[in-house]
């Protein structure tokens, strides 16, 4: 909030036109006034331990505008300032009641002043109406949309919090895989080693066997490792979509999905190999389709899994020489014995890929 605070600012000179060019002493002491607002708007937002003092001499410098110079815009800066600043904590959204009722307050005390020093140019029309009501609203608008801001951030660091979890999970889950996977094993290579080396002096016919199991362990271990890593690169369908999304955004292509929740179930092997068709879908979607918006949707049949990608782009097929995507995404699909077929329709595009039950994989 400190440095926006500083743009609003900008706009306080044009508050103090009327007394532009001074010709009179209270033109001098409305535009001493007005600096010393300027010092004051500043300490609120430099000094947050002195705004108990500050914020009340800000509302009290405005309301000497509003009452006695007929001039209700000054107020609307603390209106949005104070607004903001009072939004950030709970205490604050207490202390905002009082400050909104003083202010509004204030506004209707101009008002009635106004009416009664002026009657003739109190007029209600579409100039008078525009100015009178802005000041009142404005401490509202401002503090539910400070509110919407603050709400969004802690959203949104309490996302980044659960991925972090997520990520400390995901790496405690593989230290337990290695422990209880690799390190009996590693522990038996060592006793076998130690043994075999004994046995050298000993025993020499046995040494070969024990080589021979400490090899196979190994290969074992090697397998172990490889399958551990193998399971690391896989991506999920959410995890695609994230990315996906992202450069989607950036094309001005609107992501749609029905059926993503359910699909986050399905197996492992089932999402890697829906990620990687999806992938490219979507990146063919981005590329060439000139589309608006693209529909995903995950749909769960009997002993199958169906995945349509459904764009209101050109309605092409895609099919350019030279070009790997579409026979990529078709060949994985018939090597497992799935389907996958693309299509354009009276919409766009419509791309089907259609995956076994995991057991027939």
């Amino acid at each position: 909030m400190e440095w926006t605070s500083y743009i609003w600012l900008v706009y306080v000179p044009f508050n103090l036109l009327s007394y532009l060019p001074p010709t009179q002493p209270q033109d001098w002491r409305w535009l001493a006034l007005g600096a010393v607002f300027v010092a004051v708007y500043i300490a609120v937002v430099e000094l947050p331990r002195y705004r108990i003092l500050f914020i009340p001499l800000e509302l009290i410098i405005c309301a000497v505008f509003s009452l006695f110079a007929l001039n209700n815009y000054m107020i609307i800066f603390p209106a949005w300032q104070v607004a903001f600043i009072l939004a950030q904590t709970t205490r604050g959204r207490r202390a905002f009641r009082w400050f909104v009722g003083t202010y509004e307050l204030i506004i209707v005390a101009s008002f009635a002043r106004y009416s009664l020093m002026a009657p003739s140019d109190f007029r209600w029309d579409g100039t008078e109406l525009v100015g009178a009501i802005f000041p009142l609203v404005s401490p509202f608008m401002a503090y539910f949309f400070a509110r919407e801001i603050f709400t969004s951030r802690t959203i949104r660091q309490t996302n980044r919090r659960l991925e972090a979890v997520v990520q400390r999970n995901e790496r405690e889950r593989i230290a337990r895989d290695l422990h209880d996977t690799l390190g009996q094993s590693f522990s038996m290579i060592t006793v076998k080693s130690e043994l075999a080396k004994k046995l050298l002096i000993k025993a020499p016919e046995r040494v070969e066997a024990e080589l021979d199991d400490i090899q196979q362990t190994s290969r074992r271990n090697l397998q172990v490792v490889r399958e551990i890593v193998n399971n690391l690169h896989q991506q999920s369908i959410s995890e695609m979509l994230v990315t996906q999304g992202a450069a989607l955004n950036v094309a001005n292509v609107a992501l749609v999905t029905f059926g993503e929740t359910e699909a986050e179930q399905w197996p492992t092997e089932i999402q890697t190999t829906v990620s990687a068709v999806l992938q490219e879908a979507l990146t063919n979607v981005i590329r060439h389709a000139h589309a608006g918006k693209v529909t995903v949707g995950f749909n769960r049949q009997p002993a199958k899994y169906e995945v349509t990608v459904q764009d209101d782009g050109d309605g092409q097929l895609f099919e350019r020489p030279g070009s790997n995507g579409i026979s990529g995404m078709q060949n994985r699909l018939l090597a497992i014995g799935g389907n996958f077929s693309i299509r354009p329709n009276r919409i766009g595009t419509l791309v089907t890929c259609e995956l076994p039950e995991e057991e027939k994989l």
